[in-house]
Formats: C-alpha cells, sequence, structure tokens
C-alpha cells in the first residue's frame, strides 16, 4: 500500500495553485531551546492552509464526466477554502455545505472564490450529513476533507518538498492532527525516503480522536470535542488515515490551550505571522517534546499548517499564552480585612512582577485576592505557596483550574453592602516589576482599600482601579495624599457604570 501512496505523491498536482512553502529557521526559538527549529510555512498558501493540496489534487484529477457534475464538500474552515478555490481554477461547479454558525467572514471568503453556499445545520455533522444528500441526490462528487488516498497524496507533497529543501535527516517533525490527512501522506513519504526521522503528530487534549483511537486500537468517536483549535477538532478520524497513522507514525503528543496560545506567540515572535490554533500545534508539540525528552542540537521541523485567524480571538490568545509559556500562575490568597494587608502580601511576593490582583470587599474578617504573578520557571509556584503558607495566609493555586483562567478571573467584584463612604480612583504608574508594591507602599496602608483590580497590558503604564473607604471629613487630606503620589488618576466615584455595577 505505501508504494501506490508514493506514486501517487510524487504525481500529485498541487503547483498549478499551491506555493512549495519554505522550510524558514525559526532563531529565536532555536537558541532558546537549544536545537534548530525549522517552520514549514503552509500558512504562506494561496488560502493560508495546507489544505488546498489536498484538495486541488483530488478536483484535478476527476474523469470529465465527474468534473461535468460538479463538486460538493461540507467544512465551516480551510478545506471550504481549497475546495472552493481548486474549483474555481479548474472551472468546475463547487458546492460547499456550511453550518448555519459559520462566520459571515468564513462565508464570504467561500462565496468570492466562486463557490455555492448552503448553510444547513448548527454543526459539522449536520452540514455532512446534508452533503451527502446531495451528493446521492444531484450525482455531484464529493471531496473529503481526509479520508480520500488522493487528497492524503496532496497532502504528503509537504513531505516531498521537505526532503528537498533539508537533504539531512531532520531527527524529527511535529504534525497537526485533526482527521489525519496531513500527517498520514507526510508519515508514508518521510518513512520510505527518511527512515531515522521521527514522526510526532500533535493534537490538542480535548480534541483527541487519533491518540485515543491508536491507544484503543480501532477508530473510536469522541463525544464532544474542544473549540479552541478548531481546524483540528474532528470526533471520528478517516478510515485510510488511522490506518497509515498506525503503521507510520512514531508518537503523538496531547498540548492544552495554553501550550498551544503559547506557541502562537513563539511563531510570531519569530516571524511577525500570527497563525490559528490548530496552525501552532506543531510548534507547541515540538516545545512539549523538546522539555520532556531534554534533547540539544537536534534538527527539528514543525508543520506551521494554517493562519485562518479570527481576529477576535487574538485578546482571549494573548490572556492565555503568559500560562502557556510558565511565566505565569496563579493564585486565590486570603488575607486580613485591615489596612496595610495588601502591602504585606505584596512584600511576600517580592520583586516579582505582579500580573494581576483583583479583589472586592465582601467581610470584614477576611479578604479573598485573585492573583497573577510573573514566574521564571513552574518550580517557583510551589515556592510562592510555600511564602504564603509560612505567613500564614490560605492560599490556593489556580494553575491547572480551567474555570479559574477562563472566567472567575473576570467575575471578582460586584455589589458589597459592607462598603462605607467609598470613592473609586483610577490611577496610572510605570509598568516595571514592583511598581504595584511601590504603589502600595507610597499609599502607606491609612485608608482601607475595598475594590482592587489591575491587569498587566504589556504597554509602559500599568492601570489600576481602586475603592478606597474615606469618611468625608478625610476627603481634603485624602485628595491631598493623591496629589503627593505623583501618579495621573482619575475620580470615577460618579461613573454610571460604577454605580449600576459596583457601588
Amino acid at each position: 500500500m505505501s508504494d501506490l501512496y508514493l506514486a501517487a505523491i510524487e504525481q500529485a498536482r498541487v503547483y498549478d495553485v499551491a506555493i512549495e512553502s519554505p522550510l524558514e529557521l525559526a532563531p529565536k526559538l532555536s537558541a532558546r531551546l537549544h536545537n534548530e527549529v525549522l517552520f514549514k510555512r503552509e500558512d504562506l498558501q494561496p488560502v493560508f492552509s495546507f489544505k488546498l493540496r489536498g484538495a486541488y489534487n483530488k478536483i484535478a484529477q476527476l474523469t470529465e464526466d465527474e468534473k461535468a457534475h460538479g463538486v460538493i464538500c461540507a467544512s465551516a474552515g480551510n478545506h471550504a477554502q481549497g475546495v472552493a478555490l481548486a474549483s474555481h481554477k479548474l472551472g468546475i461547479r463547487a458546492t460547499i455545505v456550511m453550518p448555519r454558525t459559520t462566520p459571515d467572514i468564513k462565508v464570504s471568503a467561500v462565496q468570492r472564490m466562486g463557490a455555492d453556499v448552503v448553510l444547513f445545520g448548527d454543526s459539522y455533522s449536520d452540514a455532512s450529513a446534508h452533503a451527502v444528500r446531495l451528493c446521492q441526490e444531484t450525482g455531484m462528487i464529493f471531496v473529503h476533507p481526509y479520508d480520500d488516498p488522493l487528497v492524503i497524496a496532496g497532502q504528503g507533497t509537504i513531505a516531498e518538498e521537505i526532503m528537498r529543501q533539508m537533504p539531512n535527516d531532520l531527527n524529527a517533525v511535529f504534525v497537526p492532527i485533526g482527521g489525519g490527512g496531513l500527517i498520514a501522506g507526510m508519515a508514508v513519504y518521510l518513512k520510505a525516503n527518511s527512515p531515522n526521522t521521527r514522526i510526532i503528530g500533535v493534537e490538542p487534549v480535548d480534541s483527541a480522536a487519533m491518540h485515543d483511537s491508536i491507544r484503543a486500537g480501532k477508530r473510536i468517536t469522541l463525544n464532544q470535542v474542544g473549540i479552541f483549535a478548531d481546524g483540528v477538532a474532528v470526533k471520528k478520524v478517516g478510515e485510510h488515515t488511522f490506518d497509515l497513522v498506525r503503521q507510520y507514525v512514531d508518537d503523538i503528543l496531547l498540548v492544552d490551550t495554553d501550550e498551544i496560545c503559547a506557541a502562537i506567540k513563539d511563531i510570531y515572535e519569530d516571524n511577525r505571522t500570527i497563525v490559528e490554533p490548530a496552525g501552532a500545534l506543531g510548534v507547541a508539540g515540538l516545545k512539549q517534546y523538546v522539555r520532556q525528552h531534554g534533547i540539544r542540537g537536534q534538527i527539528l521541523a514543525a508543520i506551521n499548517s494554517g493562519a485562518n485567524m479570527n481576529f477576535d480571538r487574538m485578546r482571549h490568545v494573548a490572556e492565555r499564552t503568559e500560562m502557556g509559556e510558565g511565566k505565569e500562575t496563579l493564585f486565590a490568597v486570603t488575607i486580613p480585612e485591615q489596612p496595610g494587608a495588601f502591602l504585606e502580601f505584596c512584600r511576600i511576593i517580592g520583586d516579582r512582577n505582579i500580573t494581576e490582583f483583583n479583589y472586592r470587599l465582601s467581610s470584614r474578617d477576611e479578604a479573598h485576592v485573585f492573583a497573577g504573578i510573573s514566574i521564571r520557571d513552574e518550580d517557583e509556584t510551589a515556592s510562592i505557596q510555600q511564602a504564603m503558607e509560612k505567613a500564614g495566609l490560605p492560599v490556593l493555586s489556580l494553575q491547572d483550574n480551567e474555570l479559574a483562567k477562563l472566567h472567575i478571573r473576570h467575575m471578582v467584584g460586584g455589589h458589597s453592602p459592607l462598603v462605607e463612604n467609598e470613592m473609586l480612583y483610577r490611577f496610572e504608574f510605570p509598568e516595571r516589576p514592583g511598581a504595584l508594591l511601590e504603589f502600595l507602599t507610597r499609599a502607606g496602608g491609612r485608608w482601607n482599600i475595598s475594590l482592587f483590580h489591575y491587569r498587566n497590558h504589556g504597554a509602559a503604564f500599568g492601570r489600576v482601579l481602586a475603592g478606597v473607604e474615606v469618611p468625608v471629613q478625610e476627603r481634603s487630606e485624602f485628595e491631598a495624599y493623591l496629589e503627593a503620589l505623583g501618579y495621573p488618576y482619575v475620580n470615577e466615584s460618579d461613573n454610571p457604570a460604577y454605580l449600576k455595577f459596583l457601588k
């Protein structure tokens, strides 16, 4: 069977529309990991994804009769654009069935390439079932996103290019896995032509259909899949792809959302490209592999498989990146509810940079603080926790708490019936390690802080929102104190949003 795939890859028709994507050195990541790291830049394809290769190879090799019937596929992402562009290039009518939930930007992108779009159902499964029905009714040719030998062969041309671009054996190649078409095609070719190269697949921990199927010895169907890396969110892998992966892939690694976000940042810092979450899986797996095995001096390649990133998702990526790099840790800490307690808490943290600080008065006895702290490595989380406990502060690590990272950090606050004479201020101060500690030290602990919110935004100035209990007779003295602080500030005590949600 491998001989048939090898021949199909070597005879594949992809370059009428696809480019031979560069295999580029990632100098910053290479230096940090002490290995030669290469990016295979499939994000540079005309549709910003490798999917164009397999789609074109399949459609280009249809008979004239089959082409006359047109083609159809179901997809809400990169495969849809690949089929649409391939069909347009070949002058074939294409119908793309997409879920009704597909963002307008993706629908418009497919329509601009001349394809007919049918919106059906709320999920890919609904759209796929409808596409199959239309195929049976009309005689259109179904172009599967991954479980088709010609599609697999088209994706395998990436490995053929790597062999031309890197004549010496790579030590390992890290390949994203969704349905398995990309890694199946690449693994067949690389194992035949570079047998010493390890082929390592990478899946999200919440979309591990191939990993779980290999472990079970048969194709299994996931009950649900994670939606963050939607480009690989597949409940069941292909029949052809499963057989090929089982034979030719050496290992499959699982990465979480934080690791994917950190990989997106790594890629951006090396080539100023923002890849989609699925497109960063290879780099995330590569970093995990280096960390686990402690390897140095090897040549490692990652497939940057796509860059169809929704702009509104970038905020979430930035939020989770520091966690994925092991440079931020989260804690829930209980401190005494008394003036100066925040200052003592910051002294325990020392010269570490505080990345986030959320608090709202809820009891006159104790305060619950949500805090983010910059760390050098993951071992530092334990030492910080030990320092808190030694100081008698109950502390809970939230490092692996998805609820806390995704939701709770944005929900600390609300109305507090205990607050008296509260004034609300926005402050700005130069952003540097220890700046928040300096701010609180200069505050002196005289007036009780009833609300506090701070988040490091990576800018030159930090922004703090603080509620302070100031008796009416001390207002003028407090204003004089604020002027002496020397930080720009705005009195927000009459802000309607504050009065509605926090007062």
